[in-house]
C-alpha cells in the first residue's frame, strides 16, 4: 500500500480519537426551515437561508427564464468570452447597493465567497510593488485566513492578527507601522458568534493611518440595514477606502458573490485577481436570477422578511436560558450555544437528531478548544411556535444530559 495511504489511515484514526471527524449528510429536499434526510424529516436551525428565499417560486422562474434567454453556461472566463450583457447588468445592480457607503463604486461578480475573497486580498497586497501590512480579524472567515497566506506566499506583506474587541493594540501597531500599503481585514458578522465587528471604529484607524479597510460582509447583506444592503448602510459608513464583499449564496437565496469597491479598486483586480481572471464565468443564468434576488431583497418583500427575522431572533433570545451552556451575545440571525467539549458538542446534536432537529456541532479547527458549539441559525421562514419548542426542547436537554 503506497505510503500516502496508511499515513491517511493514521491520520484520520487520530481525528477519531478526538472526536473531530467530519461527515457530509445528503437532503432530499430544497432548502428550508423542514427538510428530509435519508426519509427522515428534519426542522432545520443550521442554514444561511436567513429570509427562506432560497426555495421561493419568484428565484425558481427566475432561474428558470434565466436558463431559456441565455442558456446554462458561460463558456469561458470573464476575459475570454465569458462575461455577458446580463453580468454586466447584474454587477451595476451590485454596485449601487454600496454606492451610498462607496464613492464611485464599481462590483465584480464571484462564482463563490471564497473565491470573491482570496482574490481581493491576493490582488491588493500587490499594490505599489512595496512591503504591504495585513491586518486581520482573529475570528475571521477561513477564506480571508487563507486569502493572507497566498498573499503572503507570493509577496513580502508582514500580518498582524488583533481582537475585535480590543482595538487599542491594533492602533498601537498601526501607529509604528511604515508600510506604505495597508489592509485591515475584518468579517462584518462573525460567523461563529454572530456580533458585528466595530466598523465605524476601524475605518477611523484606516484613515488615521492610511490604510484600506475590506470587509467580507457574508452574513450581513440581505439581512441588516434599511434596504438589506449589509453592515455599511447599517451603520452609515462612507469611505473610499472600503473593499465590501458580499455573499450571494446566503440571504440571497442563491450562489455567488461580489467585490464592490471604488473603481480603481476594482480596475486593478481585473488586472491582477488571478482566481478571477483564470476561473469560468458563473452562469449568466445565475446572474439573471441574482438580479431578481436582490430587487426582490430591497423591495416590500424583503423589508417584510427582515422584520419577521428580527421579530425571531428577539423571540429566540428571550425564550431561551441557559444554566450550563453559554449563549454568545449576538443580535443577529447567528445564535451560537456553547457547550464546551467536542464529545458534549456531539451528544447534543445527536439527540438534537433524534428528537427532529437538525443543528450541527461545531468543533476545533473552526472554533477555538472547549468552545465546541452548536452554530443555530434562525430564519425568517421559521414560526414562532417552532422557536418556542426549541427553547423547550434544549433546556430539558441542558438538564437531562449528563455534564
Amino acid at each position: 500500500m503506497p505510503f500516502a495511504l496508511n499515513q491517511i489511515d493514521a491520520e484520520l484514526a487520530t481525528i477519531d480519537r478526538e472526536l473531530l471527524r467530519r461527515s457530509i449528510r445528503s437532503v432530499d429536499t430544497p432548502c428550508g426551515t423542514e427538510i428530509q434526510i435519508g426519509g427522515k424529516l428534519l426542522l432545520a436551525f443550521c442554514s444561511n437561508d436567513y429570509l427562506g428565499l432560497a426555495n421561493h417560486p419568484k428565484l425558481i422562474a427566475a432561474l428558470s427564464e434565466g436558463a431559456r434567454r441565455f442558456g446554462t453556461g458561460s463558456g469561458a472566463s470573464h476575459l475570454i468570452s465569458g462575461h455577458h450583457a446580463i453580468h454586466d447588468e447584474l454587477e451595476a445592480k451590485l454596485a449601487s447597493t454600496q454606492a451610498g457607503a462607496i464613492p464611485n463604486a464599481r462590483a465584480l461578480f464571484f462564482s463563490t465567497g471564497y473565491l470573491a475573497n482570496i482574490s481581493a486580498i491576493t490582488a491588493l497586497s500587490l499594490i505599489g510593488k512595496s512591503k504591504t501590512s495585513i491586518y486581520s480579524a482573529a475570528l475571521n472567515h477561513a477564506s480571508l485566513i487563507d486569502g493572507i497566506r497566498l498573499a503572503k506566499a507570493q509577496t513580502s506583506i508582514e500580518v498582524h492578527v488583533f481582537n475585535h474587541h480590543h482595538l487599542a493594540e491594533l492602533e498601537e501597531v498601526l501607529s509604528h507601522d511604515t508600510a506604505p500599503n495597508k489592509l485591515i481585514v475584518t468579517d462584518g458578522v462573525f460567523s461563529m458568534d454572530g456580533d458585528l465587528a466595530p466598523v465605524q471604529e476601524l475605518l477611523r484607524l484606516a484613515n488615521q493611518y492610511d490604510a484600506l479597510l475590506m470587509i467580507d460582509d457574508a452574513h450581513g447583506f440581505g439581512v441588516l440595514g434599511k434596504h438589506g444592503y449589509g453592515i455599511l448602510e447599517d451603520q452609515m459608513i462612507c469611505s473610499d477606502r472600503i473593499i465590501y464583499i458580499g455573499t450571494l449564496g446566503k440571504a440571497a437565496g442563491l450562489n455567488g458573490a461580489f467585490v464592490c469597491a471604488h473603481e480603481k479598486i476594482i480596475a486593478w483586480l481585473i488586472q491582477k485577481a488571478r482566481p478571477y481572471i483564470y476561473s469560468t464565468a458563473s452562469s449568466p443564468a445565475l446572474a439573471f436570477a441574482v438580479l431578481r434576488s436582490v430587487s426582490l431583497i430591497e423591495g416590500e418583500l424583503g423589508q417584510e422578511l427582515r422584520a419577521r427575522l428580527h421579530s425571531n431572533i428577539a423571540l429566540w433570545k428571550e425564550g431561551s436560558t441557559f444554566i450550563r451552556w453559554n449563549r454568545l451575545k449576538s443580535d443577529t440571525a447567528i445564535q451560537p450555544i456553547v457547550v464546551g467539549s467536542n464529545a458534549t458538542a456531539l451528544q447534543l446534536a445527536r439527540a438534537l437528531d433524534q428528537l427532529g432537529y437538525w443543528i450541527p456541532a461545531i468543533r476545533q479547527p473552526t472554533v477555538p478548544k472547549d468552545m465546541a458549539r452548536l452554530r443555530m441559525t434562525l430564519s425568517a421562514a421559521h414560526t414562532k411556535e417552532q422557536i418556542l419548542e426549541l427553547c423547550k426542547v434544549l433546556s430539558d436537554l441542558e438538564t437531562s444530559l449528563p455534564k
